[in-house]
């Protein structure tokens, strides 16, 4: 409370207020207290006296105004009565969203004071760790709560000089200590953050922020110290402001997480279906629920989708949920072999057959008996190779290439195609009769874009595998890496996002993937939560300015341009739509 008069501060014993800080001038400033009015004013000091971020030499206060001097922080507050937003006149209060350090109003500028840059270290610490927490529903190393409030009390204590930290959740045994009811409390119920200093009680202050996760109080962050030299001031509060900001963000992707975790767990659970596909969405709860029943039987299945969908992952499920399961799984790519090649691997050859045949062979078909065999890209098949395999469709029984003799087959057939079928078979490129054959049970493997809710489940999940593999540890994905994520349309579906996240972890070099760790094309499309950096600006504008020229040079013919740039006709395409630059090029041929 400022009765009338003047209040100096500065680093030198003899102010009103002393602040041993080495960014505070001997004398720094003096505030002037006159009826209901307020002003501050700098005594020439060497890095300034600041309000609302704003170098200032004289100014009269406003209610909520900020004033720094050094690395400290006041906070100007007139509350009915003429007492400062205050409900004692011992307690402070601070509202999350005037946190200073994550404030994105105005032009705010941190002092260079060696206490910023410590509180400012911390904080980035505190983040990599909140962000760590993949699920608050992992029991491993016991219950959500005790897992994160062994973790951030260690960093709050490193943070705040304070005797004892915890956090605390409302409704739940707070354990072996209560934090004051009166702090607590009013963290939890109006929701702001509070600093209280005990005048009844010499030296005991206390500090309490609540983590509000969508409009509830999920918890509180607790703070208290019976030493008088370990007393909290505005930094600490405004430390402790921005700490729970970002603990609400964490708490919340973790919450969701771990419910994505339990859902799949339970619809695993609920269809007896054991696989290796990860999402909760819909599209892919429904396909599960086709594969359980279609795996039991010994149907051939016609497994459909783009490149990059998981058709393999469709078809090993089925096999290992079948009576087959014991049994081989042969997988053929039907695309990756010549025709004559592809009919050897399939069917197999007689020695002697054609050149180069010195023994015999067996075929994948025949090595596969008991089992199942999976035709990858079966759409591809020459029209040869298509009536040899109806045969063995119709009858389960071939020959091998240069052979005459009969060999009957037990097994199950799986087929994959990214091709419409049916309008091949309008053109003449596939049998209609051994579509039919194959077209007994068809699914549908579902496009990463079509199904959203899993990009991040299944981003997690491959950063955990390639973190493994790699011998490295990845807390997690940086909330900006998130948004590009989900904000990308992902051509080339879980295939094209897992090589994106084996990358980020190959390249990264911290422990979060970090937005910078993506492929350049993931990164095309700023998404509406990541504002562009200086550098990306900078370099989409000279993408621009390129892609125009070449189009000037080439009298506006898309081929000649994609030329000029080196690039594929189709990704020029692609670029000029990312880019939004159809308007441009249409003014400028005019």
């Amino acid at each position: 409370m400022l009765d009338e008069g003047e209040y100096s501060i500065g680093r030198q014993a003899s102010n009103s207020l002393q602040l041993e800080e080495n960014a505070v001038s001997r004398k720094h400033c003096v505030f002037e207290r006159t009826g209901p009015r307020c002003s501050v004013k700098d005594l020439e000091s060497r890095n300034g006296t600041f309000v609302n971020g704003t170098p200032v030499t004289e100014q009269q206060l406003e209610p909520g105004d900020e004033i720094r001097v050094g690395g400290t922080v006041f906070s100007y507050l007139v509350a009915p009565n003429a007492q400062a937003s205050q409900l004692d006149s011992n307690t402070r209060e601070v509202r999350l969203e005037d946190s200073l350090y994550l404030s994105t109003k105005g032009q705010t500028v941190l002092p260079p004071s060696a206490r910023a840059l410590h509180d400012l270290r911390t904080l980035l610490r505190v983040s990599t760790m909140l962000h760590s927490f993949r699920s608050l529903h992992d029991t491993r190393s016991g219950p959500a709560a005790d897992v994160l409030r062994n973790h951030l009390t260690s960093l709050l204590l490193d943070l705040i000089p304070a005797e004892r930290a915890g956090v605390f959740i409302p409704g739940a045994d707070p354990g072996s200590w209560s934090p004051n009811q009166d702090v607590y409390r009013r963290a939890c119920d109006e929701r702001v953050v509070v600093w209280l200093e005990d005048a009844d009680s010499a030296g005991f202050s206390a500090m309490a922020a609540p983590l509000v996760v969508r409009d509830e109080v999920a918890a509180v962050v607790y703070l208290e110290s019976g030493d008088p030299a370990r007393r909290f001031d505005e930094g600490h509060l405004q430390v402790l402001t921005a700490l729970a900001g970002m603990s609400s963000v964490a708490w919340e992707n973790a919450t969701i997480l771990g419910w994505l975790q339990e859902e799949n767990e339970r619809l695993k659970a609920e269809l007896g279906l054991e696989h290796d596909m990860v999402g909760v969405s819909t599209k892919l709860r429904d396909l599960q629920r086709q594969m359980a029943k279609a795996a039991p039987a010994n149907s051939t299945v016609l497994i459909l989708g783009e490149s990059g969908t998981g058709k393999e992952l469709i078809a090993r499920a089925l096999h290992h949920n079948s009576p087959r399961t014991a049994g081989p799984f042969v997988a053929i790519n039907c695309a990756a072999l010549t025709d004559t090649l592809l009919e050897s691997e399939l069917f197999g050859h007689e020695k002697g057959a054609f050149t180069g045949a010195i023994a015999q062979k067996k075929g994948k078909l025949e090595l596969a008996e008991g089992g199942t065999v999976f035709l990858d890209e079966v759409g591809e098949l020459s029209p040869h190779l298509q009536a040899k395999l109806l045969r063995v469709l119709q009858q389960r029984e071939m020959e091998r290439v240069g052979g005459n003799k009969t060999i009957k087959l037990d097994i199950r057939l799986l087929a994959a195609t990214n091709r419409d079928l049916v309008e091949a078979v309008k053109k003449g490129d596939f049998r209609k009769d051994l579509y039919y054959r194959l077209n007994v049970v068809t699914l549908k493997a579902p496009a990463l874009r079509d199904r959203p809710e899993d990009i991040l489940p299944l981003a997690e999940h491959f950063a955990k595998k390639y973190a493994a593999e790699c011998g490295r540890k990845i807390a997690g994905l940086s909330p900006e890496a998130r948004a590009y994520l989900q904000s990308y349309s992902w051509p080339g579906n879980v295939r094209e996002l897992e090589n994106a996240i084996e990358r980020a972890v190959v390249l990264g070099s911290t422990n979060t993937l970090l937005a910078e760790d993506l492929p350049e094309q993931v990164r095309e499309t700023h998404p509406a939560a990541v504002s562009a950096s200086l550098y990306e600006e900078a370099v989409e504008a000279a993408k621009r300015q390129v892609v125009l020229k070449a189009f000037d040079q080439a009298d506006h013919d898309h081929e000649k341009a994609a030329k000029i740039l080196g690039l594929h006709p189709n990704y020029l395409h692609k670029l000029i739509r990312t880019m939004d630059l159809k308007p441009a090029l249409k003014r400028a041929k005019r």
